[in-house]
């Protein structure tokens, strides 16, 4: 049964065949535009209410909601039809409010210190399934309107292309949102990059590098072995060319792992020619990955570095870790009150070895 957002105009009026196309408008602009449950347009009859509240069920069913950093910041667990599980978080600012989608119920990538990447794959989200998670945040940050929406969430975006774009170009045609407040986040799944290209819509692209030679990053980021630094160097600067966008990097701070001198002079040679903003963030806690962040003060004096070598870098604020809502920690387990510190060196040989 297709759910609000799954649905193309044509197929909407299928659904309301009989009825005049004023009243198909109607119903397209209410889940669209007023981001409304078919069951809440009230322009509508109550009977034409009850029969697409019947057609059109939602793809998302809560299972909890939590609230952090005085409710600035709110994060779904939703089950879908088949017993799945996905989150969603809006996050409030004085400036922006923005929405974080998952785009696969959990991820395939295999990513030593993301919670998602540490439970596996286990399905593509529909286009639907995508784009309701925005319009519940819409209808959730209500009278503030959504001004972003990163693609950051659980998943890898560029592994589940088509239904990604779909949503994208839902959200820009559609819903309002313009393109350049549209984020999709990789760990650098080439074929992707060059996908997005070619695409006339110039929406951002930000790539989780987090290491910038390929020995460590095939440790950190095990995609990388199949398309290495400088193979994603190249198709980030065709981007680049293509789109006009700034780049944007992601750099999880880890102790002692990726934070030294030698990462940052390695990492700012990486960002240089691409002309890329470098976004720092602090490692957030993980049951499965005991290794910690690099402290508030070893970031900022990392940041120092960065920018010393020219390039635009910084912090990013974390919104959400006490409810497991921060990057990367998006379909954790609850973290352990405690956690002996290890040899980060140790924990990453004795990951691969599993």
């Amino acid at each position: 049964m297709p759910a609000p957002y799954d649905l193309t105009r044509q197929e909407l009026a299928g659904i309301l065949d009989g009825e005049p196309d004023y009243r198909v408008r109607q119903v397209w602009d209410g889940l669209h535009v007023r981001v409304q449950r078919p069951e809440d347009l009230t322009e509508l009859p109550a009977a034409m209410r009850t029969t697409l509240a019947s057609a059109l069920p939602p793809a998302l069913h809560e299972v909890s909601r939590q609230s952090a950093d005085d409710g600035e910041t709110t994060k779904w667990l939703w089950a879908l039809h088949d017993a799945a599980k996905v989150e969603t978080v809006l996050m409030c600012y004085p400036d922006r409010v923005t929405v974080c989608v998952s785009t696969q119920a959990g991820c395939a990538m295999g990513c030593q210190f993301c919670a998602t990447g540490q439970a596996g794959f286990q399905r593509q989200l529909a286009q639907g399934e995508i784009v309701e998670q925005v319009a519940v945040a819409m209808r959730q940050a209500a009278p503030r309107r959504v001004s972003n929406v990163v693609f950051m969430g659980m998943g890898e975006p560029l592994a589940n292309y088509d239904r990604v774009w779909g949503a994208v170009e839902r959200l820009h045609g559609d819903m309002g949102l313009s393109a350049r407040h549209l984020t999709l986040s990789t760990v650098g799944i080439v074929p992707g990059i060059r996908r997005l290209a070619a695409e006339t819509l110039p929406v951002n692209l930000a790539v989780s590098l987090h290491a910038a030679n390929d020995t460590l990053r095939d440790e950190l980021v095990p995609i990388n072995r199949r398309y290495p630094l400088g193979m994603l160097a190249t198709a980030c600067a065709d981007y680049v060319a293509a789109s006009g966008r700034r780049l944007s990097i992601e750099w999880a701070m880890i102790d002692g792992v990726n934070d030294r001198d030698s990462d940052a002079a390695e990492l700012a040679a990486f960002a240089r020619p691409l002309g890329a903003h470098v976004n720092l963030i602090p490692l957030n806690p993980t049951p499965g990955y005991p290794v910690v962040g690099s402290t508030r003060r070893h970031v900022r004096q990392f940041r120092d570095q960065l920018l010393a070598l020219g390039v635009n870098a910084t912090i990013r604020i974390t919104r959400g870790a006490e409810i497991d809502a921060a990057c990367g920690q998006l379909a954790a387990s609850p973290r352990p009150t405690s956690a002996r510190r290890q040899d980060p060196v140790q924990l990453l040989r004795g990951a691969r070895s599993r």
